[in-house]
């Protein structure tokens, strides 16, 4: 199953545009508020040179991407916590998800109204960062009176684990610090997994500027103290894009001043922001990459791959992406002594290219 990145934002900043650009999938982006009643979804691979270059290398049959997930969650609103607009249905959307995506406008357009009648995305970021975290207390307090109930049943040490946990999940939400931002431990991570935090998953700033913004980077300064992962997007110019051929689209690039596509960076940079990495297998059958989070060992990598391959592994046989292109694919590498064997203990490191060995 591929990880799921929720794409969240008030009505009118251009979620439903960025989603149908980025799936090339159709979806009702009318401008007025609440267009999209039930979540899109829409799988897209995540971009990556290596693949190409190791098919060409090992004359493979098939180029097979790792892929994630968007979801175009409907337009939020200040009281969306407390079921203002449709909020409480796309709450429960977005806790499905693993990561979010939040949109905030930049550019200027008077055809295309606000909500709130500016264009601040300061304030759009904080109405709804706002409402996720007013989602989250609800749930954690709710969750702490049945914790109470069932200690003066009882005590044990996981509900006393979790006691403390959520506590300190209020207290930070109450100073105005997001989940994701606090340190947690493993135990701490482990009690409090079951709620699917809102403010804990990874947050990442999709910032929806004009052509002359994306070109000038004057978009920096209207989202100056914005904390997290950022990234610019002329969405109107990505939707553009969606439309026109391979070669088209080089043109309009090069004409904007853009080594690439806006949305490639986006994806990649969603990447990013679940903890993932990319481990890569080529052959002439198929070049796969394949997804792993990172500091994953070779054994758990191995499993991505199959179940059984984490409980038989033997060993892993690793060659550096750049190692592998240099000395011309399998043989040299071997010959070079470039290609190393690896046990259980192995880290995983992004662009690993890989041979796993598995018993019986």
């Amino acid at each position: 199953m591929a990880l799921q990145i929720g794409i969240v934002g008030l009505p009118n900043v251009g979620k439903s545009t960025l989603f149908s650009a980025i799936t090339k999938k159709q979806v009702d982006c009318a401008n007025y508020p609440f267009c999209t009643i039930d979540p899109n979804v829409g799988v897209v691979e995540v971009p990556d040179e290596r693949l190409a270059v190791l098919s060409k290398m090992s004359g493979s049959q098939k180029l097979i991407p790792t892929v994630i997930e968007f979801v175009d969650i409907a337009g939020l609103v200040k009281g969306a916590s407390e079921g203002q607009g449709l909020g409480n249905k796309f709450l429960a959307n977005i806790r499905e998800t693993d990561a979010i995506a939040q949109v905030v406008r930049a550019f200027e357009d008077s055809n295309i109204l606000h909500v709130d009648g500016s264009i601040n995305p300061l304030r759009d970021a904080e109405t709804i960062n706002t409402e996720l975290a007013l989602a989250d207390l609800d749930v954690l307090t709710k969750r702490a009176g049945t914790i109470d109930k069932q200690m003066k049943s009882g005590k044990t040490k996981e509900l006393e684990a979790e006691a403390a946990a959520v506590a300190k999940a209020i207290q930070n939400l109450n100073n105005g610090t997001m989940l994701r931002d606090v340190e947690w431990t493993a135990d701490e991570r482990f009690a409090l997994r079951v709620l699917q935090s809102l403010t804990m998953k990874p947050m990442l700033y999709v910032v929806n500027v004009s052509e002359a913004q994306l070109g000038d980077e004057s978009w920096k300064a209207r989202v100056a103290g914005l904390k997290g992962l950022i990234v610019p997007v002329c969405i109107k110019m990505e939707a553009d894009l969606s439309t026109m051929s391979d070669e088209e689209k080089r043109e309009y690039l090069e004409m904007a001043g853009q080594t690439q596509s806006g949305l490639n960076k986006l994806i990649q940079e969603a990447y990013v922001a679940l903890g993932l990495i990319t481990f890569l297998t080529t052959g002439e059958v198929e070049t796969r990459a394949w997804t792993t989070p990172k500091g994953s060992t070779a054994p758990v990598a191995a499993g991505v791959i199959h179940t059984d391959f984490e409980k038989n592994f033997i060993r892993a046989e690793i060659t550096p992406y750049k190692d592998y292109v240099e000395f011309g694919g399998e043989a040299g590498c071997r010959e070079k002594g470039k290609t190393r064997i690896e046990g259980k203990d192995y880290i995983m490191q992004d662009g690993d290219v890989c041979y796993f060995r598995i018993g019986a």
